[in-house]
């Protein structure tokens, strides 16, 4: 199962929406076939494995990340090709959060006279599904709220310098979340201040860009994007969520760019953002990873819309009462009712200190 796991991995942030499965097929204590979960319309994992192992399936044993699907999507069920391969026991993480699969896909093997077994590192498997768990769920993506900052909780310095508060091991893990993301969020400050690229690049950073890229969403309340901006440059697609009525002149010169435009409702300048997610979700956008700046992420905590945390912190004193800190927005009046999380983890990232953590519902 741990194979499985680390299989499943692979496929994050390139299959979406559909979940990001591992599947491993033992005979004789050997692994016979191995598999992950193929871009959509392509084979799910449990059929790579199967595959792969060939005759090698008649008694085997299959370890899966997710329970298989039991019903005719862009593929035909995987329950079938197991029931087919022969396959005698079948080891499930945890089962589907799909309405249309939950339990059924293990009871439809069970009925076959498959042993199946349930919850091998079942908090594992979970977690690399909880964009998709939420997003099948919901019809919303999953929202990772990323910053780094200073130990004196500062993201830029008085000038708005910022690069780089965090070191080389911080970054390249960025790019890391950057690649297993559906897309990247970001506010026009952000772009105007800094003019990052807002790609993924491979191998954590050190290689070129990564050929699959997430989709780049910029949050502009008011149209300020300059059309010079490098993510217009760079690889992969770009749309941007705006807040106000465009004009046929300017929905040409962003065409020429090759933006999308999303036209939203907004108050005072700031774009709705629950509409915005819930826009993304209908285009099948599972997972957000938020990169800044203050003011989009102040607000996101403000609406309850961030699912999970990352944040590092520097040993840097930067100092400054005007330089910006990682959340802006209205806040919370007492330290009682300060946002909290759970499942809090911390990580040593060379000179950084990686926290993470879960929103408390």
């Amino acid at each position: 199962m741990e194979r499985a796991l680390s299989l499943a991995k692979l496929a994050l942030g390139q299959v979406s929406p559909n979940p990001a499965v591992g599947a491993v097929v033992v005979k004789n204590d050997i692994v016979v076939g191995q598999g992950y979960t193929q871009p959509p319309g392509s084979s799910h994992a449990e059929v790579v494995a199967l595959k792969q192992a060939g005759k090698e399936t008649q008694g085997g044993v299959m370890y899966v990340t997710l329970e298989p699907c039991c019903h005719y999507g862009r593929t035909p069920p995987c329950t079938q090709a197991i029931i087919a391969a022969d396959i005698a026991e079948v080891h499930l993480a945890v089962l589907d959060a799909n309405p249309l699969v939950s339990g059924r896909g293990k009871d439809e093997l069970e009925k076959e006279g498959i042993k199946v077994y349930l919850g091998e590192h079942e908090e594992e498997a979970k977690r690399v599904n909880e964009a998709y768990t939420k997003f099948i769920t919901t019809g919303m993506p999953f929202v990772t709220a990323k910053f780094a900052i200073s130990l004196d909780g500062k993201i830029a310095t008085r000038s708005g310098d910022s690069k780089w508060i965090s070191g080389d091991e911080a970054r390249k893990y960025v790019h890391n979340l950057r690649y297993t993301s559906d897309a990247i969020m970001a506010g026009v400050n952000t772009v105007l201040v800094d003019d990052p690229h807002l790609t993924a690049r491979s191998c954590g950073g050190r290689g070129g860009t990564a050929r699959k890229q997430p989709l780049r969403v910029i949050v502009d309340g008011k149209g300020r994007t300059p059309l010079t901006a490098q993510l217009f440059s760079e690889p992969g697609k770009t749309l941007l969520a705006l807040g106000k009525f465009v004009t046929p002149e300017e929905k040409a010169a962003f065409a020429q760019v090759g933006a999308e435009l999303l036209e939203l409702p907004s108050e005072g300048g700031l774009v709705d953002l629950g509409k915005l997610l819930k826009a993304l979700g209908e285009r099948g956008i599972t997972s957000v990873l938020v990169e800044g700046g203050g003011i989009l992420l102040g607000s996101l905590f403000d609406g309850k819309l961030v699912d999970k945390v990352i944040a590092f912190i520097t040993p840097i004193i930067i100092g400054g009462k005007e330089a910006k800190t990682a959340v802006s927005g209205k806040g919370v009046d007492k330290v009682v009712d300060s946002l909290k999380l759970r499942h809090v983890s911390l990580e040593k990232l060379g000179e950084d200190l990686m926290v993470s953590g879960y929103v408390k519902e």
